[in-house]
């Protein structure tokens, strides 16, 4: 039993860990007959040199260090002694103080020091230096910082990490404890990284019953939640009852009744579909709903149609030195009179052809067009191809204005740059590109916020993997059959000399690829382990590719992998790629967060969407140009600064947009030198690299390997065993997604079709 109370000041901290709070550091601990250096372990909110502690624990022998003070729980209290007062304000925990400061502080002050800069912290301004508008900033800051101390030691005693406790104070701030106190559960929902299981911990820490109403309906949420991450919009409700059972350790019918509960207050959705009872978390229940009935009502509202005219389509032919095929034809004319126009088609199939030719009719119509899609890379690419301006569908939305904060706010105008009384001229035509990336919500977002008679053109290949977030939106819009498709299926002559785009077109009809013919942009590395194929890897990007293209840097370039955990997965991958392309080096400053490394120069990606981080846009001179709110799954970036003085990392994203991350937030970053291949949707790189090994088949299948060679513009190249590669081409397994979407737009359709 842990029963030994060691106190003393805090001396040196000789590791500390940002995440789990890990610390070695030693004290100066007082008994009555000396001060002793000692040497303690154990888990503390951030300590601090110069703070007093008090450890309650026991003493053991480390087989390399010697002897030590496990501490089980450590409690940090203000230091009494002017030594130790002058060494914690010098330690940096309060802004504004350094060394000098602190110690003419101490020295004006003495014993009432604290007192001072807890209750009377004007009295500080009578050091030089320190204004009264600082001094009172100051007194706030060791106020906050009391605070924020007691609550950082209940986040732990209920077994927070450091990192997860800094984010339920910046959220909660001072009524923190009484939120966790009265309803863990609601971390869950509000805190990113804090799932069930951990706010389930702290429940039964903190003494809830397991049939807490609190827990049943959070546990019916977390298992829903779950089933979005896997892209189903809803569940059906045996399984449902299943999960949540297996979850919960409590009967299916204690839990059913809070089902009944969660919809009446709006919390699920139920409905019973072809005999089917269908549970949804209400918002997505509500989303799916309305992007049905919102494409059927613009597809039936078109303020204005035009007939076809084959003189005009043969008159931008003639100007853009082209000859349209049949199908690309048609969707031309159907983009004049359709309110909604998809048009799929793979790789090579003349999409952007078609595209550029719709924009250009519409255009000469006197209809006013706005062109978006779902990442920053694929409207830089859908901007290059039309030779127009396009945005993200966010931007379009106005989410990432600096007031934007998520909410819908998108006014489909063009501003012009002349006076601001000038009348705005609305949009009549909106094109999405690379649809099939687009999930329920976003594709909701953009609806409710688009004005009825304006055109919307869907452009995307519905054979890619299906869209990160949750429902198949694309697919389910075609398969519906109440929104006019054209699917494009010539690969043109051109496209043709192309080995990645006919060996893409191979894949998708379930034929092999052919492997390293001569002059091809697609080849095959054999490789029959995980360690050959890293190796492999590491040397196509540190020698033979700087070679083949002539160039020591390949900006282009980018490994996708079907997996995270495995030898070739993103994880492993990115801390050797780190290694090889951007090493440690004296005066490159990087910070270690857990078992990731954070470095300047390092690539990143976002992995959840924030709509409240803000960016700014800067000049040459660093003069701001622009700013705005909102970074998003998938925006991948690079590290410019590592500042370890204010614990922040400047990373400088797509479009120039620098933000500043603190280190708790580094929890939203990966290493991005390898991605998974649904991380890829929507980009395009010069060099694609594709590590294939023996996998799951409900993993490794052919619209994954279909996406992943679509992604590369230039070269393909695939690491691995052959065996396999074959394999996923022969496995056409998609993985089912519960969604209705399809269900409501056939309904809708039936209707109308009967009035």
């Amino acid at each position: 039993m842990s029963d030994i109370t060691l106190s003393g000041s805090i001396d040196s901290i000789i590791y500390q860990n940002d995440v789990n709070g890990y610390t070695i550091f030693v004290i100066m601990a007082s008994s009555d007959i000396e001060v002793e250096k000692i040497t303690c372990v154990g888990v503390a909110a951030t300590l601090n040199v110069g703070e007093d502690v008090k450890c309650t624990g026991e003493y053991v022998t480390h087989p390399t260090y010697g002897r030590q003070f496990k501490a089980d729980f450590i409690e940090k209290v203000l230091p009494t002694t002017l030594i130790g007062m002058e060494k914690y304000l010098a330690s940096g925990v309060i802004s504004g103080i350094g060394e000098k400061r602190a110690a003419a502080i101490v020295n004006q002050f003495g014993e009432k020091t604290f007192e001072i800069m807890e209750l009377d912290p004007v009295q500080l301004s009578c050091i030089r230096g320190i204004s009264i508008s600082r001094a009172l900033a100051i007194g706030e800051a060791f106020a906050s910082e009391a605070g924020n101390r007691n609550i950082m030691m209940y986040l732990q005693k209920m077994g927070l990490t450091i990192n997860q406790a800094q984010k339920i104070i910046k959220k909660y701030g001072a009524a923190a404890i009484d939120t966790v106190k009265k309803n863990p559960y609601v971390l869950a929902e509000d805190i990113f990284g804090i799932g069930f299981r951990i706010a389930d911990g702290i429940a039964q820490r903190g003494g809830l019953p397991l049939n807490s109403p609190h827990r049943l309906m959070s546990g019916l949420k977390f298992v829903l939640n779950q089933a979005l991450q896997n892209g189903h919009v809803f569940l059906p409700k045996d399984i449902l009852l299943k999960e949540s059972e297996v979850l919960l350790d409590i009967p299916q019918n204690e839990i059913e009744s809070y089902i009944i509960q969660m919809h009446m207050e709006r919390n699920l959705w139920q409905e019973k579909i072809d005999d089917e009872i269908c549970i949804y978390l209400h918002h997505y229940y509500f989303a799916e709903s309305h992007v049905a009935r919102k494409l059927m009502e613009l597809n039936a509202m078109v303020m204005e149609r035009f007939e076809p005219n084959d003189d005009d389509i043969a008159q931008i032919e003639h100007e853009a030195g082209i000859t349209l095929a049949d199908l690309q034809r048609e969707a031309v004319r159907k983009a004049l009179n359709h309110g909604v126009l998809v048009i799929t088609g793979g790789p090579g199939t003349g999409k952007t052809t078609t595209l550029n030719t719709i924009i250009k009719l519409l255009s000469e119509k006197g209809l006013n067009i706005r062109l978006a899609a779902p990442t920053g890379r694929a409207a830089k690419r859908m901007s290059e191809a039309t030779g127009r301006s396009a945005g993200t569908i966010h931007r379009l939305l106005g989410i990432n204005s600096p007031d934007g904060n998520g909410r819908i706010r998108f006014v489909p105008y063009e501003v012009g740059d002349e006076d601001e009384d000038d009348i705005k001229e609305q949009a009549d035509v909106i094109i999405v590109d690379e649809s099939s990336m687009v999930d329920i919500m976003l594709m909701y977002k953009l609806l409710a916020a688009i004005s009825h008679g304006i055109r919307l053109i869907l452009v995307g290949d519905m054979n890619q993997l299906p869209s990160v977030g949750p429902g198949n939106v694309l697919k389910d819009i075609i398969q519906s059959g109440k929104i006019e498709t054209i699917c494009l299926d010539e690969v043109f002559r051109q496209s043709q000399q192309s080995a990645i785009v006919m060996n893409a077109h191979r894949i998708n009809s379930g034929e092999h690829p052919l492997l390293n013919e001569r002059e091809s942009d697609f080849f095959f590395m054999s490789r029959q382990s995980a360690d050959e194929a890293v190796a492999a890897i590491l040397d196509l990007i540190t020698n033979r590719l700087p070679k083949f293209f002539d160039t020591h840097a390949l900006p282009g370039l980018q490994v996708l992998t079907p997996t995270r955990k495995t030898p070739i997965g993103t994880q492993s991958l990115n801390v050797a790629l780190q290694s090889a392309l951007n090493p440690p080096c004296h005066g490159k400053p990087e910070k270690n967060m857990g078992n990731h490394c954070y470095r300047v120069g390092d690539k990143v990606m976002q992995i959840k969407n924030n709509y409240g981080v803000t960016w700014r846009v800067e000049d040459a001179q660093g003069h701001v140009v622009n700013e705005g709110a909102g970074i998003f799954n998938g925006d991948e970036g690079e590290i410019l600064e590592v500042n370890s003085d204010s614990n922040t990392m400047l990373i400088r994203f797509d479009e120039d947009r620098l933000v500043d991350y603190e280190y708790s937030q580094l929890d939203e970053l990966m290493l991005a030198y390898a991605i998974t291949i649904h991380k890829s949707q929507g980009s395009e790189y010069d060099v694609v690299i594709i590590p294939i090994m023996h996998g799951p088949p409900m993993l490794m299948t052919r619209n994954l390997l279909y996406t992943a060679v679509t992604r590369a513009k230039k070269l393909a190249v695939i690491v691995g065993v052959k065996s396999a590669l074959f394999r996923m081409v022969d496995n056409d397994r998609e993985e089912a997604r519960y969604s209705t979407l399809k269900y409501r737009l056939e309904k809708m359709g039936r209707v109308l079709d009967e009035t």
